[in-house]
């Protein structure tokens, strides 16, 4: 028998989607008449067998998982990766207990707590400290282990003004800090985390990835999923790369794994383009909406992996939501292993050239300039700054604004040295006779 706390065997997941047939713009009473009768008796027959009622005239079935088999040894941080709709959600939700499975199995041997959208396990009437007490008893503790820990959940949300609020008047970032720190605190044996932590600041974030790896190094398990490699590859032993609801491959090396999952990304034309959904890197000051990049080469299709020989634009739009004559705003530029390679900020040009931030929308561009990165997988994403008081969007957690891209070709016309060079760089320098 195996001795690992999550064991998960060929675990699939399929939901019935319904979708609207094609109307003609005639349709005799008649035909409505038998239309309706027919969904009404398929709907009828659903319910009496338990089955989901599902909307539409036409009915087909999605897999969101299949045939997915891996297992995390405890005190293990296991990062899930992949793109939107790959199923990493899903496979959180059958080990939280919170969907069933439509085959296989998942075996779990301990406590789980789970964190996967806002609000996840809270009851809107009730007071944060009554939400507390709530989700403890769901995980099995007395009243008195929770009692012990409640003084440190409360400050590690930073929510004491607020404890005895109903948590429906609180923020999407107050809901978020006081989820993750009854989670983390009322230590149960897996913790599994979805990237619902892009909704809190950037310090709070911070403080939530060294509280994941505390968890780790006290025995127990994590299972975090996010898009950002950077964390990914700071944080996680292991990663699980999920593509159209099936393995893609498990890594014991972090960073090929994440190589894996950049290169598919790339190879497919995603991730050239971050649009903001509405509730992500709140401040109040700058709050990003658009980050695009694209190779000056004007023949270039969006699919295509950029070359060397041609600058990488890059565009950022947003909202100033209130000007301050410290406010900064740029981007990093980072490997696919997660290091820092630089960061350019607006105000890195001549003063005269500076783009104003007034409040309102604004719309910047730069570029990496040719002949300068190396073949590779990178990540650019949005920063901004009160400067040199503190970060808004600090590159350190990143992830919600950013976009990969890769380099493949083009790295010098030598005859002599036209492959992948050694190092980070690689800069063509001009050459002459002294």
């Amino acid at each position: 028998m195996s001795a690992a706390i999550v064991s998960v065997e060929q675990l699939s997941k399929s939901y019935l989607v319904g979708r609207c047939g094609a109307r003609e713009s005639y349709t005799a009473l008649r035909d409505v008449i038998v239309r309706e009768a027919r969904g009404l008796a398929r709907k009828t027959a659903d319910f009496v067998r338990g089955h989901q009622i599902v909307q539409g005239d036409e009915i087909e079935e999605f897999w969101a998982l299949r045939d997915v088999s891996f297992e995390v040894e405890r005190g293990e941080v296991l990062g899930i990766i992949g793109r939107n709709g790959a199923g990493k959600s899903t496979l959180l939700k059958i080990l939280g207990r919170i969907t069933e499975p439509t085959g296989g199995r998942a075996v779990l041997r301990g406590r789980v707590a789970s964190m996967l959208e806002v609000g996840t396990g809270f009851h809107p009437e009730l007071t944060g400290r009554e939400n507390i007490f709530l989700n403890g008893a769901i995980l099995g503790m007395s009243r008195a282990e929770i009692r012990s820990r409640f003084d440190d959940i409360v400050a590690f949300a930073e929510v004491e003004r607020f404890i005895d609020t109903p948590v429906k008047r609180y923020s999407s970032g107050m809901y978020v800090r006081l989820a993750f720190a009854v989670a983390a605190h009322l230590e149960p044996e897996v913790l599994a985390v979805d990237e619902v932590l892009a909704v809190g600041d950037a310090a709070f974030q911070k403080k939530c990835i060294g509280k994941m790896d505390d968890v780790a190094r006290g025995g127990r398990t994590v299972l975090f999923v996010s898009h950002n490699m950077h964390v990914i590859e700071k944080l996680c032993h292991r990663v699980v790369h999920l593509e159209g609801g099936r393995m893609a491959g498990i890594y014991s090396n972090v960073r090929e794994g994440i190589t894996s999952y950049l290169r598919d990304a790339q190879a497919d034309g995603a991730g050239t383009v971050w649009i903001n959904p509405g509730d992500r890197c709140e401040n109040a000051y700058f709050v990003p909406e658009r980050l695009e990049l694209a190779s000056a080469r004007l023949s270039a299709r969006p699919a295509e992996p950029f070359s060397n020989e041609y600058p990488i634009v890059i565009t950022l739009a947003g909202t100033v939501r209130q000007w301050d004559p410290a406010l900064n705003v740029g981007v990093s530029v980072h490997s696919d292993d997660g290091q820092t390679l630089f960061y350019s900020f607006a105000t890195d040009s001549d003063e005269e050239s500076w783009p104003r931030l007034a409040p309102g929308p604004v719309r910047l561009r730069t570029e990496i300039p040719a002949r300068w990165l190396n073949e590779g997988d990178y990540r650019v994403q949005v920063i901004a700054d009160l400067r040199p008081r503190y970060w808004l969007l600090d590159p350190e957690i990143g992830g919600d604004a950013s976009v990969g891209f890769a380099i493949r070709g083009g790295l010098s016309r030598s005859p002599v040295w036209n492959h992948k060079r050694q190092g980070i760089l690689a800069p063509v320098l001009v050459w002459t006779n002294a």
